[in-house]
């Protein structure tokens, strides 16, 4: 745990009572805070008391006398509208921080300088800040990997001066900041997400922007400019001359940064250019995106001077993540691969691109946007199985384009489409579940999805026997 000693003595909020909530409220606590803590959901409220967190009413607090407000990430703070305990808080000009900031501010006065590494961007986020822990560990490194994902990044351990914290950062939590920043910023890519809290395209970029734009000299940005919005922040912060700014790119080649040609990475941030590693080895690398998150970590740690055979021996051993192009079996010569966590089309339309022959599960709540980005690659769907709320608006703009079978549940969809792909005579026929869509119209999140899936399947392979091949390790 990381202790937060800003508000010694002094009347803290915390309002939304999930892991990072509950790792808040303890790290405050810890630092001498006076916390009130408190979630509309009671089961928020027990899972506090289980872990030892006082709950409290904030709504009968008095809010003149409240130091700050730590704000969950997924409560809404400005858009659709702001919640009813951010307007309370801005009606008494109580700042509004999240769990990042205090992370910044836990560090205050101390002489510890261990490297901060940031990851932020619209998809890749956790597989990126994964493969740059495993990276660091590899090349003998200390590291804590937490924010996003894992571990709420309170809750990560105080480390020796030589150890790095790889943090994941959403646009949520840095909406939620006032002083983070990071001496690496990792920015993977921008394409349409959440706007639907922040409002625009523009609130959301800008937001993204911020990470960045609060680096100070000898600190780097490693920008990806494969897409229109980040080559345009590339070349924004490199005019600007504050810190040192590094391009990555999985489709051309770049001076001064990284980049993929073929299946090989190459390392050009030094005076000369050289190979790290061939991808293709390693089945967690398949697919354009998941070569580019590797372009931007072997960038990353370039920046804090770490280069060498770790770095090719890490990438060589990275197993990938679960639920990102995660292969669960191989069941007579059909894939099954659960990729729950495309919960847009952009991040689905990449996992369509790995694979020649897709029955295609899809669906769940739709966001803003449509579907265009998966149109290059609807050739290879042999068929699409649509679950959830967003069905229909999936089969309208499928339709005509490949055969759609609706089918409601995930249950339904994966028989449909073992029915049909099971009877395929084409090369590695694959069962691919990558919704283009949030989980929360049947699901949790995208975990319990893809856990359903993965469970699904084990159930058809352990009801064909021998027949079935299970498969180790992930494919993304």
């Amino acid at each position: 745990m990381i202790p937060v000693s800003e508000y010694v003595d002094k009347k803290v909020v915390v309002f939304g009572l999930g892991r990072s909530g509950i790792a808040a409220a303890r790290a405050l606590n810890a630092g001498g805070a006076e916390v009130y803590a408190w979630d509309d959901r009671a089961e928020g409220r027990e899972n506090a008391e289980a872990e030892g967190i006082s709950v409290s009413d904030i709504y009968e607090l008095d809010w003149e006398n409240v130091a700050a407000l730590v704000l969950s990430p997924g409560i809404p703070l400005t858009h659709p509208e702001p919640h009813q305990v951010v307007k309370l808080a801005n009606a008494a000009n109580c700042p509004v921080v999240g769990d990042m900031e205090l992370f910044t501010r836990a560090f205050k006065g101390l002489r510890l300088e261990n490297p901060v590494i940031a990851v932020t961007g619209t998809n890749g986020k956790s597989t990126t800040t994964a493969l740059i822990g495993h990276l660091l560990e590899a090349c003998g490194r200390p590291v804590a990997v937490g924010g996003n994902i894992g571990k709420p990044v309170l809750d990560l351990d105080m480390m020796s001066e030589d150890g790095v914290y790889v943090l994941e950062v959403s646009s949520y939590q840095i909406d939620l900041t006032e002083t983070f920043r990071a001496e690496v910023s990792v920015l993977l890519n921008i394409t349409p997400d959440h706007l639907d809290r922040h409002g625009t395209m523009e609130n959301y970029v800008r937001i993204k922007r911020r990470l960045l734009e609060r680096q100070r000299p000898l600190e780097t940005a490693v920008v990806g400019v494969d897409d229109p919005e980040c080559a345009r922040i590339f070349a924004a912060l490199d005019a600007r001359g504050v810190q040192s700014v590094t391009p990555f790119s999985s489709k051309r080649h770049v001076t001064h940064g990284t980049y993929i040609d073929a299946d090989n990475l190459y390392d050009f941030t030094g005076s000369t250019e050289r190979l790290v590693a061939d991808l293709s080895k390693n089945p967690a690398f398949v697919g354009t995106h998941n070569k580019q998150n590797a372009a931007a970590a072997v960038a990353a740690l370039a920046a804090l001077g770490v280069r060498g055979e770790g770095v090719a021996q890490g990438l060589a051993t990275f197993p990938g993540l679960a639920h990102r192009q995660e292969q669960i079996a191989v069941i007579e010569s059909v894939r099954f691969v659960n990729d729950s966590k495309a919960t847009n089309p952009v991040s689905a339309a990449r996992a369509l691109s790995c694979y020649d022959t897709v029955y295609w599960i899809a669906g769940g709540r739709a966001k803003e946007g449509g579907f265009d980005a998966i149109d290059p690659y609807l050739e290879r769907v042999k068929k699409a199985y649509l679950i959830g709320a967003a069905q229909s608006q999936l089969a309208t703009a499928l339709e005509g384009r490949t055969v759609v079978e609706c089918t409601e549940t995930l249950e339904a969809a994966l028989a449909a489409a073992i029915r049909d792909a099971i009877n395929d005579d084409s090369r590695d026929p694959v069962i691919l579940l990558s919704p283009a869509c949030a989980s929360f119209d049947q699901f949790r999140d995208f975990e319990a999805r893809g856990n359903a899936f993965r469970e699904l399947v084990t159930l058809y392979a352990e009801s064909r026997g021998n027949s079935a091949a299970a498969v180790g390790g992930h494919a993304g």
